[in-house]
């Protein structure tokens, strides 16, 4: 068995990540049901590569994510930071730790109350350890929730993460920071991140969660990680990967790097608008030296993208935003986590295994040595030979990654596709109709990658009841699209449709160059500027000029390496 481990840190991180674990909590259940539909129950999914097997203290049987989550100190909303499975283990007192000969005074928050859908998880015994724990103290009956209750409570209410997550946490998984802004306003640049993570013992608490997840792994393939990179959390990343890399060397990193519509803001001053654009440079610079293979996504607006003809997605609420990234982490995991059970198994229900490493060696190990990738994504997948739809899979697929340049004619890029729960018509694709329709596909593009791999799954993305209600009224039961509105509301979530076949793309492209091309731009004007405002700014970021030259020479190594013609030696950076 070849484990994953994921790392969340920061918030737009942990909202993906909740929706991912819901996803394959999803996944979990349907394949429990008695008269579930078959799909679910010979996935060829090992669960086992995400999830781990424990048990309690009181000898209950446990299986949770094998996960670290890392956060602002007080965004777990109801749940406590020693997770849902152990509530009772004790946090270190602060009052003991003598570093202030003043006075101490404790201030005791009350915790916070449930929202109608967690209730709801309690009162329908969901979750095992806590179902005969609901009604305590309880003086009357509790009505049923409707669904259609819980869905408007989310609709209209989630302010953390932990607000719509079903999933059962093991005491080590969340791990809050402590002294951490609150003020998500004033955690908006990399500086702060560095200060967090200098200022006490909280990189090695970190590293031994990590250590405990790993160390009970028999053989892990790789690391999951999902960073919110729009503000301090990208340095406490960037010194976790660090350490990663140190202890770990030989396992590679998957990096994520996510950004929510809301992060993207005009700098209300020259000078915020030139801290906005060092922390991308540096940030962007420093998380790509410490992986295998990294991906950036995050538009600054899904509602005004490609993604408007299908989906209604309400920017500034993370809730749905988040949706979107998770679904596409979701498709992309899927080759890692596929197990072999012969020929004809394989060939009935999936197609394409791989692990982290390999599709970290396919898209980054070429010649090109490019490890900063494209996500393209299509949600609803459109079905194969659709007669009222001329649009073929390839050319369905839109782009999450920011700033790339579109229409981008390269003869060597590489790609990864998945391709899961298809239909052809009004039933599933088989695998190899799949296959032969994709091939096919390739074929007729114009220009065609250098090299593509093509992942097939028979099991579609399942939308779970936490799910926003994001799909527009011509997205069907099963995630088919129609050409024409169909009846009910304009706006349909988990109770209009049960599942959607997707498509997911990992590319390795030069199309990739403006991402790069601004950051190393935003060193070269502000970073080495003699007595300006930037040189000072990154200089209190822990950043010297020697510090500052090294970014950019890996940034325009970067650039060398997909436009050799177009930029010169790495000396070009120095300064006068």
């Amino acid at each position: 068995m070849r484990e994953i481990v994921t790392i969340q840190v920061g918030e737009f991180a942990n909202y993906i990540g909740s929706h991912y674990w819901n996803f394959q909590d999803e996944l979990l259940g349907l394949a429990e049901e008695p008269q579930g539909d078959p799909v679910y129950k010979s996935s060829l999914l090992n669960m086992d590569v995400l999830y781990r097997s424990g048990e309690t203290s009181q000898g209950i049987l446990t299986y949770c994510p094998r996960l670290l989550s890392i956060g602002y100190k007080g965004t777990l909303g109801s749940l406590s930071s020693s997770g849902s499975l152990n509530p009772r283990i004790s946090q270190p007192d602060t009052l003991e730790i003598v570093t202030w000969p003043g006075n101490v005074t404790r201030y005791t928050a009350e915790p916070r109350e449930k929202n109608i859908f967690l209730q709801s998880l309690c009162e329908e015994g969901t979750a095992n350890l806590t179902s005969n724990v609901a009604d305590q103290g309880s003086s009357h009956p509790q009505r049923q929730i409707t669904d259609k209750e819980r869905i408007e409570c989310l609709e209209n209410g989630v302010q953390y993460w932990t607000d719509f997550s079903k999933v059962q946490f093991h005491p080590r998984s969340l791990y809050e920071l402590h002294g951490s802004w609150t003020d998500v306003e004033k955690f908006d640049n990399y500086g702060i991140g560095e200060e967090i993570l200098s200022a006490g013992f909280q990189s090695e608490e970190m590293n031994e969660r990590l250590r405990f997840f790993i160390e009970e792994c028999d053989h892990i393939q790789g690391i999951q990680f999902i960073v919110d990179d729009s503000g301090g959390f990208s340095a406490i990343a960037a010194g976790f990967l660090e350490d990663i890399a140190d202890e770990y060397s030989n396992t590679p990193v998957l990096l994520y790097s996510a950004r929510s519509p809301a992060s993207y803001k005009l700098g209300k001053s020259p000078k915020e608008s030139v801290s906005r654009a060092l922390h991308d440079a540096v940030s962007f610079s420093r998380l790509s030296s410490c992986c295998k293979l990294m991906v950036p996504v995050g538009l600054p607006s899904l509602s005004r993208s490609k993604f408007s003809s299908t989906l209604f997605v309400e920017d500034q609420k993370l809730f749905h935003s988040s949706a979107i990234y998770a679904a596409s982490i979701h498709s992309i995991s899927i080759p890692f986590r596929m197990e072999s059970h012969g020929v004809n198994a394989e060939t009935l229900y999936i197609s394409g295994a791989m692990d982290v490493g390999g599709m970290v060696q396919m898209l980054a190990g070429q010649a090109r040595q490019n490890m900063i990738t494209i996500l393209d994504l299509a949600m609803p997948a459109h079905f194969l030979n659709d007669a009222n739809n001329q649009s073929t899979i390839l050319r369905s697929l839109c782009s999450l990654t920011p700033e790339i340049e579109e229409n981008n004619d390269d003869l060597h890029s590489i790609e990864s596709l998945i391709v899961h729960g298809a239909f052809s018509g009004d039933r599933r694709a088989s695998i190899s109709e799949v296959e032969k329709f994709i091939h096919t596909e390739y074929q007729n593009e114009l220009p065609k990658p250098k090299l593509y791999h093509l992942t097939a799954a028979s099991c579609p993305l399942p939308i779970p009841l936490p799910f926003p209600s994001i799909f527009n009224n011509r997205v069907g039961r099963l995630g088919e699209l129609s050409t024409t509105r169909l009846r009910g509301a304009e706006r349909r979530g988990s109770l209009e449709v049960e599942s959607i076949p997707m498509a997911a793309r990992l590319r390795s492209s030069s199309a990739v160059k403006p991402i790069i091309e601004t950051r190393l731009g935003s060193l070269r004007r502000y970073g080495l500027q003699r007595g300006g405002f930037g040189v000072e700014l990154l200089r209190s970021w822990g950043f010297g000029k020697e510090e500052v030259e090294d970014m950019g020479e890996a940034l325009g190594k970067m650039m060398m390496l997909l436009d050799p013609n177009a930029y010169g030696a790495s000396s070009d950076f120095d300064s006068d």
